[in-house]
């Protein structure tokens, strides 16, 4: 990776979080970020109270990842397939179980998600949160930063509302969706991932905290990272500059992004790229451990938010567009392309996830190099779990 990697600090795009509330059209800041040229992530300076809501729930993270085994256990939630609550050694690695990493799962915007009917059906879309009574202050914590990433993230879709508008010309929205500020504005299907990364000791690889993987869903929002001495808890700085989130860029290359510390991150997900006709592009990323002095035991806390739509929102292109519009402006390097999971036009938001799933598990398992992470509620079978965050 050192020899492909650059750095991305001159070419994130940075928005002022008091443009996004006034509406100020940021189009084609949108466009650098996240379309054909952009790294598909940007970060937003400037929200009221985020720096203090981030580093406050972050902080917390070792306490929940340090618990007993019986507690942790008690949070273990396997009817919703670990989507709520404690998870740890249920994902895959290929057909391997991935230790490196575990994750607190919540809902910030509602505690019992949906209605019983389609908690039923689709019971690892819309679990009912698990909260750790030995960790009093986690509950109000991610709540109150999940809500302020949602309502970002909803800010940000009214910015892709106006540049699909502009840009598709009277075929965006398809004529049977909702624009997409208004669908992610009234979602029940919100999930923080408190993640945990336990420290990784000897020679890394280039993902070896977490695999190769796109986002498959809408907006992921980002925290920026923390590392903490894994002994004690005690916030501490990064031990290796390589350490942390890269993409690949649209060259083909590997970089390394830093979401500034006063600023939220937010991420192009695949479905961005199917609804927008490929206007919008997805960026395949992962996450790799620093190399540590001996002696140092450096963890790796983060909080990415996913803001998706219901399970059985309908996947449509734009009117008059083309499959290949869409696949074709995939950055299919290091995951498994596009075209082989996105199946056909219309297809619902859990359909494609779990398609998508069942290739990166293929994937992973052939021996490609890339880990079989993808989007979190991806499969109806808990044994081959997979999730996907940074």
């Amino acid at each position: 990776m050192d020899k492909e990697a650059r750095s991305a600090s001159s070419s994130l795009v940075i928005l002022d979080h008091a443009d996004l509330a006034a509406g100020k059209d940021l189009t084609e800041d949108l466009k650098r970020a996240f379309g054909p040229s952009g790294l598909g992530v940007l970060a937003v300076r400037g929200i009221p109270a985020f720096t203090e809501q981030y580093r406050r729930t972050l902080k917390l993270a070792h306490s929940v990842a340090h618990l007993p085994e019986k507690a942790k256990a008690q949070l273990e939630d396997e009817a919703s397939m670990y989507n709520s609550g404690w998870s740890f050694g249920r994902e895959k690695l290929g057909d391997k179980p991935d230790t490196s990493k575990g994750s607190f799962q919540f809902n910030p915007l509602h505690d019992e998600p949906g209605t019983d009917e389609l908690r039923t059906k689709y019971p690892y879309f819309l679990p009912k949160n698990r909260w750790p009574s030995e960790v009093a202050d986690l509950e109000p914590a991610c709540k109150k930063l999940g809500c302020t990433m949602h309502e970002e993230a909803v800010l940000l879709a009214a910015q892709i509302d106006a540049l699909c508008k502009k840009e598709l010309c009277g075929r965006y929205p398809h004529p049977s969706m909702d624009d997409l500020k208004t669908t992610l504005s009234g979602t029940m299907k919100c999930k923080g991932r408190l993640l945990y990364y336990y420290p990784v000791e000897g020679p890394v690889s280039e993902d070896s905290w977490f695999g190769w993987h796109n986002d498959s869903g809408f907006i992921t929002a980002l925290t920026p990272d923390m590392f903490v001495d894994d002994t004690t808890g005690e916030e501490m700085g990064n031990p290796d500059p390589r350490g942390g989130l890269w993409v690949v860029d649209r060259t083909g290359g590997s970089t390394k992004v830093d979401i500034p510390k006063d600023c939220l991150g937010l991420q192009c997900g695949e479905c961005l790229q199917v609804i927008t006709g490929g206007l919008l592009v997805a960026t395949p990323h992962c996450v790799r451990a620093p190399e540590s002095p001996p002696g140092v035991r450096a963890g790796r806390v983060t909080c990415p938010c996913f803001v998706d739509t219901g399970p059985e929102f309908p996947m449509l292109m734009p009117l008059h567009t083309t499959r290949a519009q869409v696949v074709d402006a995939a950055i299919d390097s290091k995951v498994p392309p596009l075209k082989d999971r996105w199946l056909e036009d219309g297809v619902s938001f859990a359909k494609f996830l779990g398609d998508s799933f069942k290739r990166y598990y293929e994937w992973g398992s052939a021996g490609s190099g890339v880990d079989s992470n993808t989007k979190d509620e991806a499969n109806d079978n808990p044994s081959k779990k997979a999730k996907l965050g940074c």
